[in-house]
């Protein structure tokens, strides 16, 4: 069992021993930002064979994960070590953060073992620091027209360096900022939590920051620290909305600040806001830092994965998504056979027009089984289990271009060619690919009721 310590300012020198030459530009491993989301995420850091490893609470839940282990060469040796901690508190393994170059060390040191995805909600928008602190050429002339007038409307305007007695001036803004984002209220709280930690221990935690006064008034202030040797992270950036440009002249007056060697700026994650994905955007970043996660995948998992390849040709990164999101083993049926998964579907459960609706998804059987009825005789367990539990509709969407199944299904009940528009959280693609072809047959609990033109399926947990 590995020995996990909770992350503490006299750590700093320890953790940043590995993750200032690392080079990784990932926000969630500048110290500062460890540190003071810990009432949130309880992180915790040990030493592995030569790697630094930090485990947390993902979203601050039960589920535990791992963050991509930072030190020199291939850390495909620990992770072993890592699956037993996982297993010790009863979850598998999770790792979080990993760079393009983390996961290829992965999957070639183990490989088919874990499925991986990146949610693009949480890249990290990383800019070149010159950029923001010029903001030259012609992309960036709307941004100094904005400063133009911010200028020539707040002529006495000034820029100061964020220092303690500041502080409460940025809480009070950051409160009245607060206000006019209720929708986030959790996330905004527990931010705010963070900001009074990094107040608190500004100075020992390597914090910079600065302000935007107009007059005697606080317009807007940020600070941040460094997440490697040449990688500054800009943790925090408020700005009072009643003054126009704000935000964008704290951006340029804070780069300016910046020490000369810095030269990638971390402007952290969109959280899928589209507002601020417009805004994150808007500054041209050199790269979006991806962050996957890898999953290391149960026997049944593998074995759903490899004949899901077989049977529709779907890549890697699909099927990876389809199990990392979906897949349930209560609502899977299979058949197997000397070891493999020779035949499978699954029960996904939705709402549509037709009430509370079964979708029949991932019908396939491996080449080596076909013409043995095995796909018939899931289909007779599926129908069972969804009549008895009192589902009022289920829907499936035959092959294109395998005309044949469509009477194969109409033995279950099955008919109709209904267009199906689907609805999910994430936006999973459950149909065909491709929308035009995603033609749904449906069975109905009540047979002598009509059809519908069309379904509209959204997932439900």
């Amino acid at each position: 069992m590995i020995e996990f310590h909770p992350v503490r300012l006299e750590d700093r020198s320890v953790i940043e021993r590995y993750t200032m030459p690392s080079g990784i530009c990932n926000c969630d491993l500048a110290f500062a930002n460890m540190y003071c989301w810990q009432a949130v995420y309880h992180s915790a850091w040990a030493e592995v064979g030569g790697f630094l490893v930090i485990r947390f609470q993902i979203d601050g839940g039960e589920r535990i994960g791992y963050m991509q282990p930072v030190g020199a060469g291939d850390f495909g040796p620990i992770l072993p070590q890592l699956r037993e901690d996982a297993h010790a508190h009863g979850q598998r393994l999770r790792i979080i953060g990993l760079t393009d170059e983390g996961r290829e060390m992965i999957r070639r040191m183990h490989p088919g073992e874990f499925a991986f995805e990146s949610d693009r909600a949480l890249e990290d928008y990383v800019y070149n620091a010159d950029d923001l602190r010029t903001l030259p050429g012609r992309r960036y002339q709307p941004k100094r027209n904005h400063i133009n007038r911010f200028t020539a409307e707040y002529p006495d305007y000034r820029y100061e360096e964020l220092t303690p007695e500041r502080f409460q001036e940025c809480m009070a803004l950051e409160r009245e900022w607060r206000k006019v984002h209720e929708g986030h209220t959790s996330e905004l709280c527990a931010e705010q939590r963070a900001m009074q930690r990094a107040f608190e221990h500004f100075a020992e935690l390597g914090l910079t920051g600065g302000c935007i006064y107009v007059g005697d008034r606080l317009a807007a202030f940020t600070y941040g620290s460094a997440v490697n040797d040449h990688t500054f992270d800009t943790h925090v950036e408020k700005a009072d909305t009643e003054y126009d440009g704000a935000f964008t002249i704290i951006n340029k007056r804070f780069a300016e600040h910046l020490p000369a060697r810095f030269t990638l700026i971390n402007r952290e994650e969109d959280l899928g806001l589209e507002g601020l994905r417009r805004a994150k955007l808007s500054y041209h970043p050199a790269f979006l830092q991806h962050k996957f996660q890898a999953i290391h995948l149960h026997p049944d998992e593998l074995a759903c994965k490899r004949l899901w390849m077989e049977a529709f040709g779907d890549g890697d990164d699909f099927v990876d998504s389809f199990l990392i999101r979906y897949y349930s083993r209560r609502r899977a049926l299979t058949i197997g056979e000397e070891g493999r998964t020779v035949a499978m579907l699954h029960l996904l459960p939705f709402e549509t027009e037709l009430g509370r609706t079964t979708y029949i998804y991932g019908v396939a059987t491996a080449e080596s089984a076909r013409r043995r009825g095995l796909a018939s005789q899931l289909m007779r367990q599926a129908m069972t289990r969804i009549a008895e539990r009192g589902d009022d509709a289920a829907f499936l969407i035959p092959t294109p271009g395998k005309e044949w199944l469509r009477g194969f299904y109409e033995g279950f009940g099955f008919g109709g060619e209904l267009p199906v528009t689907f609805h999910s959280e994430d936006g999973f693609d459950f149909g065909t690919g491709d929308a035009a072809a995603d033609r749904a047959m449906v069975w109905r609990r009540d047979a002598s009721a009509p059809l519908p033109e069309s379904l509209t399926a959204t997932f439900r947990r």
